[in-house]
């Protein structure tokens, strides 16, 4: 019989979720890496050197890899020869862990997790309740998977009730390229096939939690090895998805997807149920056990993990958004990287809720937006000596309803944020002579860095979410969006999917 002790596992809990803030996995970061290498997208080249310079920086500090660091989300395998020594319930500990975890004061997570979801959304304040999901399996031990999902990939999660005579593989790539970007690709792609509508989705979720292998299984491929039907069809998903070109960020390329990974389980013969969810580059898991001999070990992982690149955005435009001009945004071309220097506003979904709900009143606003630009952040809490913690942008689309407006009647010039805009923003910011500016997700710590001074403007209740005033200093962002409505994010794309088109099968 084996005893796990409340505090041994409340500890490993919060040590986890701590770990997984600030360490990429090493199978990510090498797939990566290479993806990386084999990129000839220039944009999306540029976009992924962002993310592993911010991966090693925050692995250096010790700092979230992404601002939105996530709903935390805990499997417990249980063993049933397991005996607990513990006074609460074995959600209550996973709770009590991720409270210590994101309120470490040497290293403060972002509480993003909202009680009451349909009605007030108030902010729990500590991260809690995390989602758990138990099994009773047979041994003397507690398999424990902890991972922190970030709500711009949750969102574009995707389920589907096929025919069983229908084709998975159409499904899918249909459906990718209605995920936009804000899933911040390239990442991974789970699929969870058969059981029922839940069993489905728990299922991706799950699969999602395995090491990074796809390169294994072209190897074996090559060697003419038989793959199983579930190997077969992961690897013809990998091919086929990445053939779409919608690349890094959204922008163009040649790697859309690290992997696709695929649980199954048996379904009822009228039904063939599948779910799909992807992993951002924020992706953040980690696996270890628990025996009774005290809290979890996680070795710190080295540096020489990460590869020795650099990031220069020496190729940018230097703006300076304290003078900026109609005529000056009017001159930017889709693609442009500028460098941003001077102050920008911070606005994201609540504070925009407020701000037409304002405007709708004929009230005044707290901050004067005319000619200025709006960052799409809800920044991590400064530790130490920061001026902010990491401030990577958040997803776009979401204020999308909100644009024509904001442009129309705050005197606003520009957007910053990340993945793409939908056709009625982009129409707003034609109209407008506006423009909309992308930060890649996944460099939040890096981003931060640029950020030279910060103060709460507008909204002191909303918290994270409240309006606040950055000034930057040479904040990379490319132009996704320009004046004329142009978007990279549909040009570049359909570009690259005809490039890849005439790459021969058996290159590279």
């Amino acid at each position: 019989m084996t005893i796990i002790r409340q505090e041994d596992f409340i500890q490993s809990i919060a040590d986890a979720f701590q770990y997984i803030s600030c360490y990429h996995p090493k199978d990510y970061i090498d797939a990566l890496y290479q993806a990386y290498l084999n990129e000839e997208s220039a944009a999306a080249k540029d976009a992924m050197a962002q993310i592993l310079v911010n991966s090693r920086m925050c692995a250096e500090g010790r700092r979230p890899i992404c601002q939105d660091t996530g709903i935390a989300v805990v499997f417990l395998k249980v063993g049933m020869k397991v005996q607990w020594d513990a006074q609460l319930s074995v959600q209550e500990m996973v709770n009590e862990g991720v409270r210590r975890a994101y309120n470490h004061p040497d290293n403060k997570l972002r509480a993003s997790v909202l009680l009451d979801p349909a009605g007030k959304r108030q902010n729990s304040k500590d991260n809690t309740p995390a989602v758990v999901h138990f099994e009773i399996v047979e041994g003397d031990q507690v398999d424990v998977i902890c991972a922190a999902k970030g709500g711009g990939s949750e969102n574009k999660s995707k389920m589907v009730m096929l025919n069983p005579s229908d084709s998975i593989v159409d499904w899918v790539l249909k459906t990718v390229p209605t995920m936009g970007a804000g899933w911040c690709p390239p990442g991974i792609l789970g699929l969870g096939i058969g059981g029922t509508p839940e069993k489905a989705m728990l299922l991706a979720k799950e699969s999602l939690m395995d090491h990074v292998d796809i390169h294994e299984l072209k190897a074996k491929a090559a060697a003419g090895e038989e793959l199983s039907r579930v190997e077969a069809l992961r690897l013809e998903l990998f091919e086929k998805v990445n053939a779409l070109g919608i690349g890094a960020q959204g922008l163009g390329g040649l790697t859309t997807v690290l992997d696709v990974k695929i649980l199954d389980y048996p379904t009822h013969a009228a039904s063939l149920p599948v779910a799909m969810i992807p992993n951002c580059a924020a992706t953040r898991h980690i696996h270890f056990h628990l025996n009774g001999n005290g809290p979890a070990h996680l070795e710190t992982p080295s540096l020489e993990d990460w590869p020795d690149i650099t990031y220069d955005p020496s190729n940018g435009k230097r703006v300076d958004l304290d003078k900026i001009t109609k005529e000056e945004v009017a001159s930017w071309q889709p693609g442009d990287v500028l460098l941003l220097n001077g102050k920008i506003l911070t606005g994201r979904d609540a504070a925009h809720k407020r701000m037409i709900d304002m405007l709708n009143k004929g009230e005044k606003l707290p901050v004067d937006f005319t000619n200025r630009f709006i960052y799409y952040v809800g920044p991590v809490d400064p530790v130490r000596e920061e001026v902010v913690g990491p401030a990577g942008p958040t997803t776009a689309t979401r204020m999308d309803k909100f644009t024509r407006q904001m442009l129309e009647q705050t005197g606003l010039l520009g957007m910053i944020g990340k993945a793409e805009r939908g056709p009625a923003a982009i129409e707003a910011i034609r109209d407008n002579k506006a423009v909309y500016l992308m930060a890649v997700g996944g460099s939040a710590y890096l981003v931060s860095k640029a950020i030279k001074a910060s103060k709460v403007v507008g909204f002191a209740d909303l918290g994270m979410e409240a309006i606040y005033e950055f000034e930057v200093k040479d904040m990379p962002v490319t132009v996704a969006v320009d004046s004329c409505g142009t978007s990279v994010h549909n040009t570049g794309p359909a570009e690259w999917r005809v490039r890849i088109g005439k790459i021969p099968v058996n290159a590279g």
